[in-house]
């Protein structure tokens, strides 16, 4: 079976705000092609529904924003990136309100910021609780209005095409790497295809079912991160994983539906089913510490409680307010019989985020030569060992467009590759596969989620890395032998997603930001004989 060859000048793996943003920016200079795994608007940016972090009004300053990004990222971040991310902020707001993205205003006319855990002032831009659809909405508008840019949907990036396709480099150490382009599967036909690019973003989103409960959708498998660390790609910090504190306890329901923390902002408390007020047991700031302080603490509650879930309590939030600025989580918790305005809201902490992934410098340069990555795959510096709220959006939106000056300065110095080899499918479908397939996955999610979760140990670790080796030989085997499919490669990524973050944290000798350790205790703090911890 022939491989087909398609050439482009900018090759984007994703569709969510950091490809949209690229995509747009690039397309005057070059034939863009976009492919993702799913639908077009299918991504984590669709699901974000607290906002974007800028400053943009007095008493708020880029200093109280630098401050407040360095403390929640617990003396890891690095300091020149988060300068440089927030200083271009505004800019990058005036280019997402010229595309089109509608953020809500009071009745002066200026924005009606909001307010999360680990901000000291007002300055997360939003509409109402769903401001990643209204952004991805935006973006996709003007991207479809392009010439130059195609999408390809339902495209799934098998592997970067490097040299090691060529037969080079194989048993050298330290080789300098070229990106390619991708090998592609087309998942409505069950073909597969090579992209030849000058130049790659990587834009491929989070790997949030590497772990049971998780609010990101399904297609956040960690794709772009196992497809770069096989190709000997450089990546960092895997181990500081983000459990969002608030997710609707809602047993079996896959993806959980976030409860967003611009509530906590609007003065919404977490109570424990005794009805205590507990935060302040954990933190000064209460129920808006950032969120590794806060998930925590919840899940120490409920070790020491034996509950299944805490509680968020609305009920001083106006009723109108809650109305016209949390539409969608209203009508969620109504539509399973909660009554925000009455009732308190079951939550636990999920899965959210990913504040590691594929290192790159300030031009979104991985150690790949011609493979860029932003969002959430990328490991900027900017989050340090713990993300700020709201600054997720921004940082996507500002490394686009710092790789997208770097590829069109580039572009025309490049040269496609020759000499492709193409794709090699063996193995024949087979039923029995696909089922094992399915308890794979919940094989290592629940070794994720019960071994290397928010509170870890070295037992814990070692426990996890045992059993994920026989998960990985056994996935291995049946990728050589089974026909090429979707989810045997999603399986195969998050396998390799999970082992990263294991020996990430394995390496770490010490408790910091969202690697907690009961082994290495932070200073002021007791253990519990439940393996959690407590301020004391």
């Amino acid at each position: 079976m022939n491989t087909e060859i398609r050439k482009v000048d900018f090759l984007i793996i994703g569709s969510g705000i950091a490809g949209l943003s690229y995509a747009l920016k690039v397309a005057s200079f070059g034939k863009v092609c976009m492919i993702t795994k799913s639908d077009q608007d299918e991504s984590n940016t669709k699901y974000a529904q607290g906002g974007i972090a800028a400053v943009t009004y007095q008493p708020d300053s880029f200093e109280k924003h630098i401050h407040d990004t360095l403390v929640a990222g617990d003396g890891l971040c690095v300091e020149e990136v988060v300068k440089m991310v927030i200083a271009e902020a505004p800019e990058r707001i005036k280019d997402l309100i010229e595309w089109g993205a509608r953020f809500d205003k009071n009745k002066s006319g200026d924005f009606d910021l909001g307010k999360e855990g680990g901000h000291s002032e007002n300055r997360i831009l939003h509409h109402k609780d769903n401001t990643g659809w209204e952004i991805e909405r935006a973006l996709i508008e003007q991207v479809h209005s392009h010439p130059n840019i195609e999408i390809l949907d339902h495209h799934f990036a098998v592997e970067i095409i490097t040299e090691h396709h060529q037969g080079k480099y194989i048993n050298s150490s330290s080789p300098e790497i070229n990106c390619f382009g991708v090998y592609v599967l087309n998942t409505r036909t069950g073909l597969t295809e090579a992209i030849l690019a000058k130049t790659t973003l990587m834009a491929s989103g989070g790997a949030g079912n590497v772990y049971a409960s998780t609010t990101n959708p399904k297609i956040a498998t960690g794709d772009g991160v196992a497809m770069v660390y096989r190709a000997k790609g450089r990546v960092a910090d895997m181990e500081f994983i983000q459990f969002h504190p608030t997710a609707l306890y809602e047993p079996g329901v896959q993806p959980a539906f976030l409860i967003t923390e611009a509530l906590r902002g609007d003065g919404a408390v977490l109570r424990s089913a005794a009805g205590e007020q507990f935060m302040l047991r954990y933190d000064e700031r209460g129920s808006l510490a950032p969120r590794d302080i806060v998930a925590r603490a919840i899940d120490n509650e409920l070790k020491v409680s034996g509950a299944d879930c805490v509680y968020l309590d609305c009920t001083q939030i106006d009723e109108t307010r809650l109305k016209n600025h949390f539409p969608n989580i209203l009508a969620k918790c109504l539509s399973i019989g909660i009554n925000p305005n009455t009732d308190f809201i079951p939550v636990v902490p999920a899965c959210h985020y990913m504040c590691g992934g594929i290192s790159v410098d300030e031009y979104g340069r991985s150690s790949i030569k011609n493979l860029m990555a932003a969002g959430e795959c990328a490991r900027t510096g900017l989050h340090g060992g713990n993300r700020l709220a709201s600054n997720s959006l921004l940082e996507a939106l500002v490394y686009s467009e710092r790789a997208s000056n770097y590829a069109i300065a580039q572009i025309n110095s490049i040269s496609f590759a020759e000499n492709i080899p193409e794709w090699d499918i063996k193995g024949t479908a087979d039923p029995e596969e696909m089922v094992l397939i399915t308890q794979s996955l919940k094989e290592i999610q629940a070794i994720m989620s019960n071994y290397v979760g928010i509170v870890r140990s070295n037992v814990r670790l070692q426990r996890a890395l045992d059993r994920l080796q026989i998960l990985h030989r056994e996935t291995e085997n049946m990728y050589r032998r089974t026909t090429l499919s979707t989810s045997l490669c999603e399986l195969r990524n998050l396998i390799l997603v999970g082992y990263l973050i294991i020996k990430a944290a394995r390496l770490r000798k010490e408790s910091r930001g969202l690697h907690y350790s009961i082994d290495y205790p932070r200073p002021g703090e007791t253990l519990l004989r439940t393996g959690s911890l407590e301020t004391s």
